[in-house]
This record gives C-alpha cells, sequence and structure tokens, in this order.
C-alpha cells in the first residue's frame, strides 16, 4: 500500500504527464464548473487543496496566502479561473479542511 507521500508523488510526477487520482484517500470539497476540489488525506500539515479536471490537475497552498503549488497540464487560464473560484469559496475550503483534518 502507498503512503501518502507516494501517492502525491505518483500524482504529480508522472513521467508520461499522465496524472493519477486515488478516490478513497481523496474526499471531494466540491465541484465547480468542471473541476473537482479536494484534499489528499494524511498528506502534510500545510493548508491546500487540489484541483482536477479532464485537461490536468493542480494543488494551490491557501496560507499564508493563495499559491499554486504544482500544475499538471493546466493552461495558464485555466489556473487563473481556478485560483478565482479557490478566492471565492476560499472560506467553505478552509471550514472543509479543519473539518476533515481535526485539531
Amino acid at each position: 500500500m502507498l503512503n501518502a507521500r507516494q501517492i502525491h508523488d505518483t500524482f504529480f510526477k508522472s513521467t508520461r504527464l499522465t496524472c493519477v487520482i486515488i478516490a478513497p484517500m481523496s474526499p471531494t470539497v466540491f465541484r465547480e464548473k468542471g473541476y473537482r476540489f479536494f484534499f489528499f488525506s494524511r498528506e502534510e500539515s500545510r493548508m491546500h487543496v487540489h484541483v482536477h479536471c479532464g485537461d490536468g490537475e493542480a494543488k494551490f497552498w491557501l496560507e499564508p496566502h493563495i499559491e499554486l503549488a504544482n500544475n499538471c497540464r493546466l493552461s495558464r487560464s485555466r489556473i487563473k479561473e481556478v485560483e478565482q473560484i479557490i478566492e471565492g469559496r476560499h472560506d467553505e475550503i478552509e471550514r472543509a479542511w479543519h473539518k476533515h483534518f481535526p485539531g
């Protein structure tokens, strides 16, 4: 069984740029405009959210400010659109983070 770091590395470092999502360990926060916003369970403590769509996926830090952490095949326009969604729903994502990762 893969640990959280191995899953993360597989997710962002695929040799063919084919990204992998393992659903049981990645609860969905919400879906909007064809994007799925989710967390990987037991990945790392810094608050962040993963985003997936048919074109690729990305990871955004939520603190100390919203910032792109990793990108796998999303265009600049997609990244900008996702960042705007995150900005608009930041409080909701933060509440979901604290609910999923208590303490």
